[in-house]
C-alpha cells in the first residue's frame, strides 16, 4: 500500500483560508518531501521552507505562518534556541517540534513543550525512512491540521470520520442532561452521576498536549496517591515515555515509571504505559498485576487508552475513576463506555483548556462522563472524590 493511500481525503467545508505552514529543517530531502505532502492537502499550504532556525526567526513575520514545523538539530540556531524567539515574535504561533527517537531528543522535546511548543512529531532516524513511513506522514499532517485549525478558530477540514465501534448503550435512566455551561458546539452533553462509593484506582488517558496536562495534574494529586494507584496511557513512542515518567515522578514527588509485565499494582505509584506497548490490568495468582502487550494497534495507537480502561473496568468495577485529557482522535471512548457500564466514573477535560478536544470531546459526546472540567479543576475534584466527599 502506498503512503498516499493511508490518508483519507479531506471533507469539503465552506471556503476557509488554508492553514499556512512553515517548514524548518536543514535536510533538503525532508523539506522537499514534507512540502509536497502538505501542499497535497487542500486545506494546508506551505508558505516557506527554510534551512535554519535563524532563517525562521528572521522571516517569520514576512511569511506569517499559522504553524511552524521545527527540526531540533540545525546549524546556526537550532530548534530549542529558535522556539522562544519565534513565540516572542508571534504569541499565538503553533510550533510542532520534529524529533528523533533518542533520549536526548526526547528530553529536548519535553523541554520544548514546557517552553510553549504545541506538540512534537517523532521523525524517523534516516531520510530514507522518512520517505517510506506512512505513520510519520499521517501523524504530521493530522497534527498540522488539528492544531492549526484550533488556532484559526475555524471548523476543521479533516479526514472522513471513522466511526467509534458500537458498544452497549448506557441506560437512559442513568443520564441527566445539562446545558450550562456550554461544553460542545451546539449540543447538550449528557452527564452520568458519579459512583456513590469512593474510587479505588485512577486511570488517565492522553495524547496531544498530554505531557503538559499530566505534569500539571500529577503535581496536585498527592492525596489521591496516598489511597490508590495511578495508571496512565499517553500516546508516545519508546524513550519519550521513559523521560515523561521521570518528569511525572518529580512533579508528583512519588514513584513513577514504566512497569514490567507482571508487576504488582499498589497504591502510591504512577504506572506509565511504555511507548510501543499496550498496558492493561489483570489478576494473576490472586494478585492485581500489569499486563503489557505488543498486540495490534488500537485506534491507530500503541499504547492505546481503550485496553487500559476496559481491563480496569473488569477488575475494579465501580471503583474506577477514569480521566480523559487533551488529545486527537477518539481513543478512550470505548474504554470509558466500559467503565460507565461497570458503574465507574469518567471525567473529561473541557474544550477550552484542551490543546485538541478530540479524545475528551468524543467521550463527552458519547454520554459516558460524569463531569467535563477545565484542567485546573480536575485535580481538586479527584481529591474530593478519593477522600469520599459527595460529588
Amino acid at each position: 500500500m502506498s503512503v498516499a493511500a493511508t490518508l483519507a481525503p479531506a471533507v469539503p467545508i465552506a471556503a476557509q483560508p488554508p492553514i499556512r505552514v512553515m517548514i524548518v529543517d536543514d535536510a533538503v530531502v525532508v523539506r522537499g518531501l514534507v512540502s509536497r505532502w502538505i501542499d497535497a492537502e487542500p486545506d494546508l499550504k506551505v508558505v516557506a521552507s527554510l534551512r535554519t532556525g535563524r532563517d525562521a526567526v528572521d522571516q517569520l513575520l514576512r511569511h506569517n505562518p499559522d504553524v511552524v514545523l521545527l527540526d531540533i538539530e540545525m546549524p546556526d540556531l537550532d530548534g530549542i534556541e529558535a522556539l522562544p524567539l519565534l513565540l516572542e515574535k508571534k504569541r499565538d504561533l503553533i510550533v510542532i517540534m520534529a524529533s528523533a527517537l533518542t533520549r536526548r531528543h526526547a528530553e529536548v522535546s519535553l523541554k520544548a513543550l514546557a517552553l510553549g511548543a504545541a506538540d512534537y512529531v517523532p521523525k524517523p532516524a534516516t531520510n530514507r525512512e522518512v520517505t517510506t513511513s506512512a505513520s510519520f506522514r499521517r501523524d504530521l499532517i493530522e497534527k498540522v491540521r488539528q492544531l492549526g485549525a484550533k488556532r484559526k478558530r475555524a471548523p476543521l477540514s479533516r479526514p472522513a470520520a471513522r466511526p467509534v465501534p458500537a458498544r452497549p448503550r448506557i441506560p437512559p435512566t442513568d443520564l441527566r442532561t445539562v446545558s450550562t455551561p456550554p461544553i460542545a458546539h451546539g449540543t447538550d452533553i449528557k452527564l452520568r452521576p458519579f459512583a456513590i462509593t469512593p474510587p479505588r484506582v485512577l486511570l488517565i488517558g492522553a495524547s496531544t498536549g498530554g505531557p503538559q496536562a499530566l505534569t500539571a495534574l500529577a503535581s496536585e494529586i498527592a492525596p489521591v496517591l496516598e489511597r490508590a494507584p495511578v495508571l496512565i496511557t499517553q500516546h508516545m513512542p519508546p524513550t519519550f515515555t521513559t523521560i515523561l515518567a521521570e518528569h511525572l515522578a518529580r512533579a508528583a514527588h512519588c514513584p513513577a515509571h514504566e512497569p514490567e509485565d507482571g508487576e504488582s499494582v499498589v497504591p502510591g505509584t504512577i504506572y506509565l504505559a511504555p511507548g510501543g506497548r499496550h498496558m492493561s490490568v489483570e489478576g494473576r495468582d490472586g494478585q492485581l498485576v500489569i499486563a503489557l502487550s505488543d498486540g495490534p494497534l488500537v485506534n491507530f495507537c500503541r499504547p492505546a487508552v481503550d485496553p487500559l480502561f476496559s481491563s480496569a473496568a473488569q477488575i475494579w468495577g465501580s471503583g474506577v475513576m477514569a480521566v480523559i485529557l487533551t488529545g486527537m482522535g477518539h481513543d478512550g471512548t470505548n474504554g470509558a463506555q466500559d467503565v460507565a457500564l461497570a458503574g465507574g466514573s469518567v471525567i473529561a477535560q473541557d474544550e477550552a483548556s484542551s490543546v485538541v478536544w478530540g479524545m475528551p470531546g468524543a467521550a463527552a459526546n458519547a454520554g459516558v462522563c460524569s463531569a467535563v472540567l477545565p484542567l485546573d479543576q480536575i485535580a481538586p475534584k479527584l481529591v474530593r472524590l478519593f477522600r469520599g466527599e459527595r460529588p
